[in-house]
């Protein structure tokens, strides 16, 4: 006759195995849950997308950037408009741009100018960098207070920008500190893509700090 010590046991032993042979065949059934479809962004509830303030510096370099005794800083104020369109495709949506306008003023005197255009925002690596690395390009026009005479008659200390109205490009490289607030490294350049007689353009550098909503 078995001992109530050894009774116990076996049954202890015997549970145990049916619990792990439940549990192996309900694993073995189980699927792995199917990936989530991709959704399009919901539109924003605020027609404002991101505001950004920064700096730059003139155009090293040129004239405008080395003029003894003067500051060749700029200030610089952006406003970034909620993408008019939401694609269903995430190829697409990439391609949306979100509206643009901004200033940058010249604290030195130099040129300054107000822009308009487009910007468009792409995650470098998300999954891999959490979505917080990322490149940006813009392209649009802008208006300036600039010298747009005869070269020979530039006024020290500016660029001959030859046009008014100019093209302006620019490009950024930011990381999201948190979901709402980002920082960026700037590169930016306005030119006449050679309408006008003289074309030296602006080239300056600088970085921002923006606020999403």
């Amino acid at each position: 006759m078995m001992s109530p010590f050894a009774r116990t046991t076996a049954l202890i032993v015997a549970g145990a195995l049916a619990a792990t042979a439940a549990q192996a065949a309900d694993l073995g059934g189980r699927r792995a849950p199917a990936p989530l479809p991709y959704a399009a962004p919901v539109q924003p509830y605020s027609i404002v997308s991101e505001i950004r303030i920064g700096g730059s510096v003139q155009d090293p370099g040129s004239a405008e950037g080395k003029v003894p005794g003067f500051s060749t800083a700029n200030v610089n104020g952006e406003i970034l408009f909620a993408k008019p369109v939401v694609s269903l495709d995430p190829f697409w949506q990439a391609f949306v741009p979100r509206p643009t306008v901004g200033g940058s003023y010249n604290t030195g005197g130099r040129t300054s100018y107000a822009y308009l255009g487009g910007t468009w925002t792409i995650d470098l690596f998300p999954e891999t960098l959490g979505r917080r690395v990322f490149i940006e390009g813009f392209f649009g026009g802008a208006a300036h207070n600039g010298y747009v005479g005869p070269k020979e008659g530039t006024p020290y200390g500016f660029n001959t920008l030859g046009c008014n109205p100019l093209f302006r490009e620019a490009a950024a490289l930011g990381f999201r500190i948190t979901p709402q607030w980002s920082v960026m490294a700037t590169v930016e350049h306005m030119s006449n893509a050679g309408l006008c007689g003289d074309n030296r353009g602006l080239t300056n550098f600088g970085g921002k700090i923006g606020y999403t909503f």
